[in-house]
């Protein structure tokens, strides 16, 4: 029997009591003049981070002369798309846009519910599904304040809840630092692999040749799609992907090549990202295509063309552009075909490597939160108190 059953059946043999939340608290009546908030203090809903990720610092300030106030304790709740379970436990005082509403622990409440544990009752995913169902509208949806205050919401006895709360904060504390060393190894066998890329592409060989771009490799723009015509995520008519200028736009019913290439964007604030793209697919004209001419490995061509940092050659406009005549005359050292082929070919795995961890690390994450909730919405369920 653990610690929290053992609080139970001794403090609540019978059940929990569960009250609204309306009964137990209420949103935020206090105002707070703008002129008196900072980036620190002043919460927008854009700087509520997503998914129980807590608050940032504003990037900008309110340009309302009053705001609701919030103080510390109050949980602060995005109420923009409550899918995205924006929530913050306030640890200062400060003001709120109306896009955030500030959940406020009634003072007769105050002794029987701690605000810690409350703000675990409505950070859960339970809560979140709660809200979404009685959201309102389709495109932005919001959540409806009155149904939010008819959320019931179990009032163990106060051991029970600081029981509660030490474990999830412990457990809060075990994931994000588990997060964190994911990244950051993730982030580390990155620049491994930027830094043996560019081992290997500076290396002096015997062979040595140097030649421009255009020489030995094909470049060629792509040509104009409506856009009407591509849609952004594939169906049966719709399967071959476009690329544009930052890599993929979406999918289309007929492609424009065939067969293993390389892609560079040429234009937009991504133009110079290196592709690669094999089967049938459409290029736009912000993309350009390399075919490799006699002699030159696909694999090699298109690691180099990634080390080159190509953004460099961008025009400097208000919408950067590659020309096409740019890349034609940047000249490059090719070692032999052999070489070549070894060096993409040990790229390729390394790269393969670091795409698999990368691909993973959302998927070990979202696996690790859904440990979270599951064992969360165990220690906030109760057998509730009979009437």
């Amino acid at each position: 029997m653990s610690r929290i059953d053992e609080l139970l059946e001794e403090l609540a043999p019978n059940g929990v009591l569960y009250r609204s939340l309306s009964q137990v608290a209420g949103y935020s009546t206090t105002r707070v003049e703008a002129s008196r908030l900072t980036p620190a203090t002043f919460v927008g809903v854009d700087n509520l981070v997503a998914e129980k990720g807590g608050r940032v610092d504003a990037q900008y300030l309110p340009n309302t002369s009053m705001l609701t106030a919030y103080e510390p304790g109050d949980i602060l709740l995005g109420n923009i798309r409550p899918y995205l379970k924006k929530v913050w436990l306030a640890s200062n005082s400060g003001g709120c846009s109306g896009d955030v509403l500030a959940i406020r622990l009634d003072e007769q409440w105050s002794k029987s519910l701690v605000p810690e544990f409350l703000y675990y009752v409505l950070s859960s995913d339970r809560f979140f599904g709660f809200n979404m169902r009685h959201a309102k509208g389709a495109k932005m949806p919001r959540g409806d304040k009155q149904a939010i205050l008819n959320y019931e919401v179990p009032v163990p006895p106060l051991e029970v809840q600081r029981e509660i709360v030490r474990i999830l904060d412990q457990f809060t504390q075990l994931e994000a630092e588990l997060e964190a060393e994911l990244e950051a190894e993730l982030e580390a066998r990155r620049r491994q692999f930027s830094a043996y890329r560019k081992e290997l592409l500076s290396t002096d060989f015997d062979e040595l040749t140097r030649a421009r771009i255009g020489d030995v490799l094909d470049l060629k723009a792509g040509k104009f799609i409506s856009a009407s015509e591509i849609l952004p995520n594939a169906d049966e008519t719709h399967a071959i992907p476009c690329f544009g200028g930052g890599g993929l736009r979406g999918f289309v019913a007929e492609g424009n090549h065939e067969g293993d290439h390389v892609l560079i964007g040429r234009q937009g604030a991504l133009c110079g990202n290196v592709k690669r793209s094999s089967g049938s697919f459409y290029a736009t004209e912000h993309a350009v295509v390399v075919t490799p001419g006699s002699g030159i490995d696909l694999s090699w061509s298109y690691h180099l063309l990634t080390f080159m940092d190509l953004n460099r050659y961008a025009s400097k406009s208000a919408q950067p552009g590659l020309a096409v005549g740019t890349l034609n005359q940047l000249e490059i050292s090719i070692p032999s075909f052999e070489e070549q082929s070894r060096i993409g070919r040990i790229l390729d795995s390394f790269e393969s490597l670091t795409e698999s961890m990368s691909n993973g690390l959302p998927a070990e994450i979202g696996a690790r939160r859904k440990q979270y909730e599951y064992y969360r919405d165990k220690l906030l369920t109760f057998k509730e108190l009979a009437a």
